[in-house]
């Protein structure tokens, strides 16, 4: 699975809303502040809260008292909804979606896989909240899965 900067930078100026949300929900806190806090690049990570705020995910404030914060409850934002409103499509196969594909000859099952591969990253993705990473509460599936021999070991290419 690859990770893009703006879903990684989406997720990081999230939880930085979130800690702000924890001590005060309606509590606005610029982006430069997030992009700092984070290392991101003021920039790009304007557009990337617009994004998020046309999915619902953030409210935004203009003026100079104005900023960003979640329109969301933590609790109710899961990473998939932040990869889907940042990316598309959790999984896809040459821009497709993995039922669309077909394959002939030996190939003719592989799309079998690619929706399950699909269906795992659901799995994973749809039950873990901004809440979740915020609090270093993670399911516990998540964690037995970082605990698995070679979970944290690099792979060669």
């Amino acid at each position: 699975m690859h990770i893009s900067a703006k879903a990684d930078y989406g997720m990081r100026a999230l939880l930085e809303l979130a800690a702000a949300a924890s001590k005060d929900p309606n509590r606005l806190v610029k982006g430069e502040t997030i992009a700092t806090a984070q290392g991101i690049p003021v920039k790009f990570l304007e557009g990337i809260l617009r994004q998020l705020r046309q999915s619902g995910i953030v409210a935004s404030q203009r003026g100079a008292d104005g900023g960003y914060r979640l329109d969301r409850n933590p609790s109710e934002v899961t990473i998939a909804d932040v990869v889907r409103a940042l990316d598309g499509p959790l999984a896809a196969v040459r821009g497709q979606r993995p039922e669309d594909v077909t394959y002939e000859g030996a190939a003719e099952h592989l799309r079998e896989v690619w929706i399950a591969v699909r269906a795992s990253m659901r799995h994973l993705l749809e039950n873990i909240t901004l809440a979740d990473v915020a609090a270093n509460k993670l399911p516990a599936e998540v964690t037995g899965l970082l605990s698995e021999p070679g979970a944290w070991q690099r792979r060669a290419n």
